[in-house]
């Protein structure tokens, strides 16, 4: 093993080898407790994690989806009351047509990926790739809004446009 060295017991003989014993036991503790935190990881990140994401990516797509409705909503033009007078004249004319341009903040991501929202006969929908996460939410506007469907991607600097006019409503989501 290792070489002899003086004992302080007489006839007893000591060898180095008893310095391996600390170094030994403190590497099987160190082992047990990298165990132990690989097999904790294992869990969390295996059932209860990818849950909790889920639960709190699909609560920010419906706030998120409420928040663009919600923008959308407050940004129509109302509706003229009365005739107005034309500024530096004398003038009195009837509005006939508004034109409302609102930006609207979104989200950059939910549940770490892009995601869209469309908007087609009076109903917003927000996809996204996962299926945890999504909603349609039907909008409370004064008239049948008119006009193509049109996207919001969560990327980009949104924009919502709505014209009033003597027909209805045009709703529109810009993409900037």
């Amino acid at each position: 093993m290792g070489r002899e060295v003086p004992s302080a017991i007489p006839g007893a003989r000591a060898t180095r080898s008893r310095a391996v014993t600390p170094v030994a036991g403190k590497l099987l503790e160190i082992g047990v407790v990298v165990l132990f935190v690989a097999t904790l990881s294992t869990a969390l990140y295996g059932g209860v994690v990818p849950e909790y994401r889920s639960a709190v990516a699909e609560e920010v797509g419906d706030r998120t989806l409420t928040a663009a409705g919600h923008a959308i909503t407050s940004a129509v033009p109302s509706t003229p009351r009365s005739p107005a007078v034309r500024p530096g004249t004398n003038r009195t004319v009837t509005v006939r047509s508004a034109t409302t341009r609102r930006t609207v903040d979104l989200p950059d991501t939910i549940r770490g990926e892009s995601y869209r929202i469309r908007f087609a006969d009076g109903v917003l929908t927000l996809d996204h790739p996962h299926p945890a996460v999504g909603g349609r939410r039907r909008l409370a506007l004064p008239t049948e809004p008119t006009g193509t469907a049109s996207t919001w991607r969560s990327a980009a600097r949104t924009v919502v446009v709505i014209r009033r006019n003597e027909t209805g409503l045009t709703v529109e989501l810009v993409n900037r």
